[in-house]
């Protein structure tokens, strides 16, 4: 498979995480938009490595990965937090950012 399509896949997956993240107001679907970005730029940095034959972008995926780790579990339990405390994960509520 021609490394293009790596990249063409890539960028068609950023594109969509991109689309949910500026339309989408739920914070569930706003955090897995986050994700799909974070997975494209994996996708990428995987296919650079291929391309030119080194381990860097091998390395940088790695550690992506283990951020994004970190970022799911905090970010779920702030999420989950969020909504047992207000009842709704809609950006929009203005109440959610009185305490």
């Amino acid at each position: 498979m021609p490394i293009g399509y790596y990249f063409a896949i890539s960028a068609i997956m950023f594109c969509t995480g991109l689309v949910g993240v500026l339309v989408r107001r739920n914070v569930l679907v706003l955090f897995m938009c986050v994700e799909l970005m974070l997975n494209a730029v994996n996708l990428t940095l995987a296919a650079a490595a291929r391309m030119w034959g080194g381990a860097d972008g091998q390395v940088f995926v790695f550690f992506v990965i283990v951020v994004a780790a970190a970022e799911v579990v905090v970010g779920l339990a702030l999420i989950v937090n969020v909504f047992f405390r207000r009842g709704t994960l809609d950006l929009d509520a203005p109440q959610l950012l009185k305490w």
